[in-house]
């Protein structure tokens, strides 16, 4: 028996797309050995008639515990949900196959021994960007969330899938929204992320049970974001890793 498909519709879907979701996504599924505890489906019709892509879907998978977010959107609902499961198909493809045990508890190691690493890495963007190419270069690389320098205010960005648009902006200053900074509809977060050390934001990380953290790093004062890697250990994008 496969897990649970749970489907959410917003502005007036056909009532046979539940069942073309589920579908659609339990067939995707068997592309990964992980188990997988339940999903989340929810597609939304919005009312803005200058959106070409007025249909979103958002899927949330539960890999095990670990969390494995898509987004997707187009003129139509099944149009939105085919770009949904691709995306879920290729993701889930990528995936490291099989479980890596812990480290530290199979070799006779203290059990100490067996926290996750941290593997630092630069940001995916090297030359800055308009919010509005940041949300592509993102679905390019099929990606949940994308850390970027803006190219209108010079500040350390993050756009990521959440909201009730599907995408979320957060600058490392918060605030307002800067008039003309973006086409793409976004919410806008006017907090400013939290300043913190590597240490504390791993222990926020756990203790929250986030899929990801975007914080301004205290050692050098750019906005960092620390998330879940596949294998088990934490990844950490920083642009002062160049």
């Amino acid at each position: 028996m496969g897990p649970e498909i749970v489907v959410d519709m917003q502005g007036g879907i056909a009532d046979d797309l539940p069942d073309y979701v589920r579908e659609k996504v339990a067939a995707a599924l068997v592309r990964t050995s992980r188990p997988v505890l339940w999903v989340h489906v929810r597609v939304v019709r919005h009312g803005d008639p200058s959106r070409s892509e007025g249909v979103t879907a958002h899927g949330n998978v539960d890999l095990g515990g670990r969390p494995l977010l898509v987004h997707s959107a187009a003129a139509t609902p099944r149009a939105a949900v085919d770009l949904l499961v691709e995306r879920l198909r290729h993701r889930l493809e990528r995936l490291p196959r099989g479980h890596r045990p812990r480290r530290g508890h199979d070799d006779g190691e203290a059990p100490g021994a067996g926290e996750p690493e941290i593997v630092r890495h630069a940001t995916n963007s090297p030359v800055p960007l308009p919010v509005d190419e940041a949300v592509v270069e993102m679905d390019d690389l099929g990606l949940n969330f994308h850390l970027f320098v803006e190219t209108l205010t010079g500040q350390d960005a993050l756009v990521y899938r959440d909201g009730p648009t599907g995408l979320r902006l957060s600058r490392a200053s918060g605030g307002p929204d800067v008039e003309g900074s973006h086409s793409v509809v976004v919410t806008v977060s006017p907090q400013r992320p939290p300043l913190l050390d590597t240490a504390e934001a791993v222990e926020r990380l756990r203790v929250t049970g986030l899929p990801f953290l975007f914080y301004v790093d205290a050692d050098h004062e750019r906005a960092t974001v620390l998330y879940h890697r596949d294998d088990g250990d934490y990844g950490l994008i920083d642009p002062a890793a160049r």
